[in-house]
């Protein structure tokens, strides 16, 4: 099954930017797909997420947030 990981981001966010690039680069290698969303683009994303982006989610399960941890996400992405 492939996995999905959706980063909750917002503009001008540079933990945002880091984490796009990791996200990036381990969704290429395990053949996971990734997509970003902006949180200040809707007002209940902002209010659930408000100043904890980025934050990760596996498959629409919230996996994590600020800082992607490679070898928990390498692992959630290869089950």
């Amino acid at each position: 099954m492939a996995h999905h990981v959706l980063l909750m981001s917002r503009v001008s966010c540079h933990a945002c930017e880091v984490a796009a690039v990791e996200i990036e680069r381990i969704c290429g290698e395990v053949g996971a797909t990734w997509s970003v969303e902006d949180v200040d683009s809707d007002p209940e994303l902002r209010a659930e997420y408000g100043d904890r982006v980025p934050v990760f989610l596996v498959d629409g399960v919230e996996h994590g947030y600020w800082k992607v941890e490679e070898e928990r996400l390498r692992a959630a992405l290869s089950e």
